[in-house]
């Protein structure tokens, strides 16, 4: 099977008697396109932080790129990228002031770290904005250059808390566009968002969490075979969306309608 880029064995998290993350096992292959979706709440960016060191698990372990990984791991650190949740940007620099603390972090030479900065920033439309600290960007503008600072040493595994939310339909076609290359050069790129569409065009594999436990694990095909299993007539010709299979597997496929509010109807 060779070795996993990612690797997770029983993974916990606990946070006093709430248990938000819980077994959680995962194998994610070198090179491939990873959605780890769930609802509010289900867990997904506490397995993240943990997959990143952020966070240390309650139980279980974790390896990356074949080796074990910790808070102490600082070399295969040097060898992941995160856009976390909140981004966490630097505001009183500019772009490319952050871009180049960004890489000296990362233990790249000057010449290195400045000709990656101009050519990020150039893809990413930020150039023109050169003189402007990044507290005044929007929000979308902090995205592109959160997803810059993740990718500037060259990352085999990149890590995606909702990369896409508040960026424009053009800066996401942007941005589509560099993750899919990364994944052709040999990447490994692990994905949340609750844009099922964006998960259903790019991942290949996807995971399912709900209430902390993983209840779907496999390829798009493998999910939908698995969803048209339990419908009844649903085996032929039906070609289920993520959005179908997503509700039906977190159990949502046969809720009732919500109710509707009176003052509104």
């Amino acid at each position: 099977m060779g070795i996993a880029a990612i690797h997770t064995d029983g993974l916990t998290r606990r946070f006093g008697a709430l248990t938000a993350v819980e077994d959680v096992t995962l194998n994610v292959a070198p090179g491939q396109f990873f959605g780890f979706l769930g609802p509010n709440g289900a867990g997904k960016s506490t397995t993240i932080k943990m997959l990143t060191g952020l966070l240390e698990p309650s139980a279980g372990s974790i390896e990356i790129l074949g080796r074990p990984f910790g808070a102490g791991a600082l070399e295969l650190k040097r060898q992941i990228g995160v856009v976390p949740e909140g981004m966490a940007l630097l505001g009183r620099l500019t772009a490319a002031e952050y871009l180049h603390f960004v890489g000296s972090m990362y233990g790249l030479d000057r010449a290195t770290t400045h000709r990656r900065t101009e050519e990020l920033l150039e893809f990413m439309q930020l150039a023109n904005e050169s003189k402007k600290l990044v507290t005044d960007f929007s929000h979308g503008m902090q995205k592109k250059l959160s997803l810059a600072a993740a990718v500037i040493h060259g990352p085999k595994v990149l890590f995606l808390d909702e990369p896409f939310e508040g960026v424009d339909a053009i800066a996401a076609g942007m941005l589509k566009t560099l993750l899919q290359g990364m994944i052709g050069r040999g990447a490994t790129i692990f994905l949340t968002t609750h844009v099922l569409e964006i998960v259903e065009r790019l991942c290949s594999h996807v995971a399912i969490i709900s209430k902390g436990r993983l209840v779907a694990n496999g390829s798009l095909e493998e999910l939908r075979a698995g969803v048209a299993s339990t419908l009844p007539g649903a085996e032929g010709e039906r070609r289920f969306t993520l959005e179908e299979m997503f509700l039906e597997i977190v159990g949502a496929g046969g809720q009732e309608p919500a109710q509707e509010l009176s003052w509104l109807t």
